[in-house]
Formats: structure tokens, sequence, C-alpha cells
């Protein structure tokens, strides 16, 4: 809703923040396609696709991807994978490697560049694998159509924060991960600092550079180029690391 986190003053509503709603759905959009795909230059709109001093909560996903007819970021990255191969004591697949790495960077692009607060959503912060479905039985809609229930199962009525929590499984990493994340913002306050910058859309490269407050953030969504020494402009002169 336009002006919804505006003040009263200039014809807001007032609110302090609103939902940035249009993320989620946009990495949904992307798992479902190529890497090759991947435009950098609409990624960075999607995340900064805001009215200006209008703050927004922004989240990777939430209850829209999470329930049953959708499914978790993490499901769409790594599939069945993730009932076989999350044991540290165990064998990785391509599919795990990569999905972890993606999943991580897309929670960190979307806390960088996508609003003034972070939304995580009921296990996402660990990448749970599985959706949700509350306990319903079979319904019939007006137009006819029969819907099937789930015997009223309360099976996938529930999130596993032990993943997150277990030690010997990749969880833990993801959600070690989104705890370092969180830290980063509270040490250097990046997320409403009111200086921010896209300095590159490499669609070529599929490099998305950008400064927040004090920092400088360089992803690299290229499905299999690395890039060594590579050139990226900051407004502070100094060293980084």
């Amino acid at each position: 809703m336009p002006t919804f986190a505006l003040p009263v003053q200039v014809g807001g509503v007032g609110f302090d923040y609103r939902l940035h709603m249009a993320v989620a759905d946009k990495w949904i959009e992307l798992l479902k396609g190529n890497d090759e795909a991947w435009e950098m230059g609409n990624i960075v709109h999607t995340l900064t696709n805001r009215r200006w001093l209008e703050k927004c909560v922004t989240y990777a996903e939430s209850h829209d991807q999470a329930l049953v007819g959708d499914k978790t970021i993490a499901f769409w990255l790594m599939d069945k994978d993730m009932y076989d191969f999350m044991a540290l004591n165990g064998p990785s697949t391509p599919n795990i490697d990569r999905g972890i790495a993606l999943h991580k960077m897309i929670r960190l692009i979307t806390m960088g560049l996508g609003g003034e607060g972070y939304l995580n959503f009921m296990g996402n912060e660990f990448g749970h694998p599985e959706w949700i479905d509350f306990p319903r039985g079979p319904q019939v809609l007006p137009s006819g159509k029969f819907i099937p229930g789930n015997n009223n199962s309360y099976d996938k009525c529930r999130r596993r924060f032990d993943l997150g929590d277990a030690e010997f499984l990749r969880y833990h990493g993801m959600q070690q991960f989104d705890q370092a994340m969180q830290h980063l913002e509270e040490k250097y306050g990046f997320m409403t600092s009111d200086h921010q910058y896209v300095s590159r859309k490499h669609e070529e490269d599929k490099v998305i550079v950008f400064e927040k407050g004090d920092l400088v953030f360089v992803f690299n969504f290229h499905w299999s180029s690395s890039y060594f020494d590579y050139r990226v402009g900051c407004l502070k002169p100094g060293k980084y690391k």
C-alpha cells in the first residue's frame, strides 16, 4: 500500500515499517529457472524497488513459500538430496554444495540490499527442508472441485528447530552463517544507513557489487566462473577484507 510507512504529517498512514513482499516471490521465480537466466539488474531492481525514506522489512521467504503447494528455498535448491546428504560425516553432492552456497548468498544479499529490517521465517535461518501442512480433511468447493485432505495429520504441522542445533548436520553451519549475518548488522548497522550505492550489475560476469553504510558487498552468482583480482570501486579508500 503506498505511503503505508510514511508519517501522517506528509500524507502517510504512519507505520514505522512495511513488508517488502516482492523479494521472496522473486527468489522462487528465479529458482524455478536456470542459473544462466538470472538477470543481475532484475535482482537489484526487486531488492531496491521501494519508496525513498519508506522503511521496509525484507525477507527471503515466508508462509507463501513454506506452506504445502510450494517449497522452501532450501528444498527448491537441494530437493530430495536433503534427506540423505546433510550429515557432515557423510558425502555431499553438487546439489547440496550449490544449494548451501546459494542459500547463504540469497539471505545475505536480501539483508544487505532489501530493506531496513530483516525477517527470518520458521526455520529458513538454517534451511528447513520441508513444507508446512496443517491438519485438514477433504472438502468440496462451491465449484464442485474436490480437494483431498491429509487425514488430519500433524506430521508436517511443525518445524524441526533441532536440525539447526545439531552440530553433526550441515544445517548447523547454515544457522551459524545466519548468526554471523545478524552480528555483522549489529556491529556496523548497515541496514539503517542512508548510504546505499549499487556500483555494478554485470550480466556477463553475474556479479553484483554495492555499498551499504561502511561496508562493500560483492556477490558472484556465476554458475561456473570464479574471479581473482576483480576490480571493485568504493567510496572510501583503504584496505578491505
